[in-house]
């Protein structure tokens, strides 16, 4: 099984973000849980500072201050669904 990434992500307002998969699927997330449940999410609790992800080599949403999200928990918020399924040929 292949695993999921985040092929691009633009930020959208506040904890906002919209992600595109390598599976093609795209989806919205709304990151503020997250941000205000962990300590060393805590300089992200501006939003500016936010804003300024990047994509790291997994890839996933990281942030400089160390804090990142699973990929495969971005695409559950972002989709709904745990796995993507894969056709046979």
């Amino acid at each position: 099984m292949k695993c999921i990434s985040v092929a691009e992500a633009r930020y959208i307002k506040d904890y906002q973000i919209v992600l595109k998969f390598n599976t093609g699927e795209t989806g919205e997330v709304d990151l503020r849980d997250l941000v205000y449940k962990y300590a060393i999410a805590e300089p992200l609790r501006n939003p500016e500072a936010f804003s300024h992800f990047y994509l790291d080599s997994w890839p996933t949403l990281a942030w400089d201050c160390g804090f990142d999200v699973d990929p495969e928990a971005l695409y559950f918020r972002a989709t709904g669904k745990s796995q993507w399924a894969t056709k046979s040929s």
